[in-house]
């Protein structure tokens, strides 16, 4: 027994790691059948899990209605990506004697699961980043047994969607210790440092996902750790786009800033708008009376208070909608979304009282003087985000306005610290598919190779491993000649080494 563990977590670890090579050896095609019963079974019991998430959470019952449906689709996406097998990577160079550099053998490559994972569980998302969420998805679409470290906002939720997907996993065939549930960070730090744990997954702080990954790191055998911890996801408006639908922008940018009282890794924290445009007014007028709604829990209503007041506090900071926050006898805060203005100069000046992410209903608007150069703010401020966006006009668009190369400027700098570029959106939608990026440059994210969402997630969890001259008998599925799974497999013609570089040595 791992000294460091007590019983219940050694009998936890015990399970998971007993459970690798049989759901690792499960087809692709029984993995997805499970994670589909999963699928069903949490919608099947949605009424129930809404009402104690809406308990437990404060947030509303469309809010979590709506997530439950979204994390149904998240493991519905990774069940055709089993199916269809891309994930694998499947890579056969036949043996080649007239290779260029000699005698090639034959080589194939594709992934295997790693192992054992822990998933600590967010606590804005109580579904879709929780303990069915897309991290989770993803780990068991790869087939490496999840233990899940219950997020001690909505615990009672955890134990209840924990209790679903167990069944479901159970009737479907799954091994013993394929899924558990754990609560208490102390545990997570105990199996996260157990030499069977082969990698982690977090959605959280940046205090908190840094201490987890050292951990991960520190280990005598370091293991990968994929966390999600903070982005204050800049936009960019431009004067022209402020000109043309003003009002459009307004309306949206408080829509992404109060949805589910900004408690949400991709609210847009930070607008930059040129001086003198019409924005600030046309904000104001759209806010009207905006809805009151409850922070996740006390030590988040606490922290935002702290945050709002220094915010507010700072010179230069001008309230264009005061907003608000008040406590009920349980100690729960109750918020009212706040935007402030302030110039840049002004930004620049009380810089570290204002960069840092303001985790609840605030943004700051940052009006900058004519002839900024946009693309140098982004490495002054910011370190890595999760997104960055730009509202341009219809004719900006065209790329053959006088601007134009300091846009494009703008969006490669963009490019260089973000997980994802938006153009005329907003990032607090984040669409689930197999090309989306939900990732960053830290703090955004411990591993900027990487996304948390869409089908590409599959890859934190496995390894890659080649087979050199291997007999069918003892190749993978994946890598056959007969490959009975009819997966894409990338072949390598024999003789192609020989025109490699043709073109090249044609033209000199």
């Amino acid at each position: 027994m791992t000294e460091s563990l007590s019983p219940e977590l050694e009998a936890v670890v015990a399970r998971a790691a007993a459970a690798a090579p049989a759901f690792a050896a499960t087809a692709p095609e029984s993995r997805a059948r499970a994670i589909v019963a999963v699928a069903d079974a949490l919608e099947a019991h949605k009424s129930d899990l809404v009402q104690i998430g809406m308990r437990e959470t404060g947030l509303t019952e469309i809010r979590l209605s709506g997530e439950v449906t979204r994390t149904a689709v998240q493991l519905r996406l990774f069940a055709d990506t089993l199916v269809d097998g891309g994930y694998l990577d499947a890579r056969i160079d036949p043996a080649d004697s007239d290779f260029a550099l000699g005698v090639r053998p034959d080589i194939r490559r594709t992934h295997l699961p790693v192992g054992p994972v822990i998933n600590f569980s967010a606590s804005n998302f109580p579904f879709a980043f929780s303990v069915m969420g897309g991290d989770s998805a993803a780990i068991l679409a790869a087939g490496c047994p999840l233990i899940v470290k219950a997020h001690s906002g909505h615990p009672e939720l955890s134990d209840a969607t924990a209790a679903v997907a167990t069944e479901a996993l159970r009737a479907a065939g799954m091994p013993e210790g394929t899924f558990q549930l754990i609560h208490g960070r102390e545990a997570g730090v105990a199996v996260l440092q157990d030499r069977r744990i082969k990698a982690g997954a977090f959605t959280g702080s940046i205090a908190v996902g840094r201490l987890l990954a050292d951990i991960a790191a520190s280990r005598p055998a370091p293991i990968p750790f994929y966390g999600e911890l903070g982005s204050v996801n800049p936009v960019f408006i431009t004067a022209d786009a402020v000109t043309e639908r003003a009002s459009e922008i307004a309306t949206g940018f408080l829509t992404s800033v109060s949805g589910s009282a900004g408690q949400l890794c991709t609210k847009p924290g930070f607008v930059f708008v040129p001086a003198g445009t019409g924005l600030p007014a046309a904000i104001q007028e759209a806010a009207g009376e905006l809805a009151e709604h409850r922070l996740l829990d006390p030590r988040i209503a606490r922290s935002f208070d702290e945050r709002r007041t220094e915010i507010l506090a700072a010179p230069g900071v001008t309230a264009l909608i005061p907003g608000g926050i008040r406590f009920d006898t349980d100690g729960h805060g109750w918020a009212t979304p706040t935007v402030v203005a302030v110039s840049l100069d002004d930004f620049r000046a009380n810089a570290e009282a204002l960069v840092e992410e303001a985790f609840g209903p605030l943004s700051i608007i940052v009006e900058t003087p004519a002839g900024t150069d946009l693309a140098a703010l982004m490495p002054e401020f910011y370190e890595g985000n999760l997104t960055g966006t730009l509202h341009h006009s219809a004719a900006e668009a065209t790329g053959t306005t006088a601007n134009a190369p300091e846009l494009r400027a703008l969006v490669a700098a963009l490019a260089q610290q973000v997980g994802r570029v938006l153009f005329n959106g907003w990032s607090t939608g984040v669409a689930v598919t197999p090309a989306q990026q939900h990732g960053g440059p830290w703090p955004a994210t411990t591993n900027d190779a990487s996304t948390s969402v869409g089908t590409a997630a599959i890859s934190r969890f496995m390894r890659p491993v080649a087979y050199q001259n291997a007999p069918q008998a003892f190749l993978p599925d994946a890598l056959q000649d007969t490959n009975p799974a009819g997966i894409p497999q990338h072949i390598s013609p024999a003789g192609e080494s020989q025109s490699w570089g043709a073109r090249w040595h044609s033209e000199v």
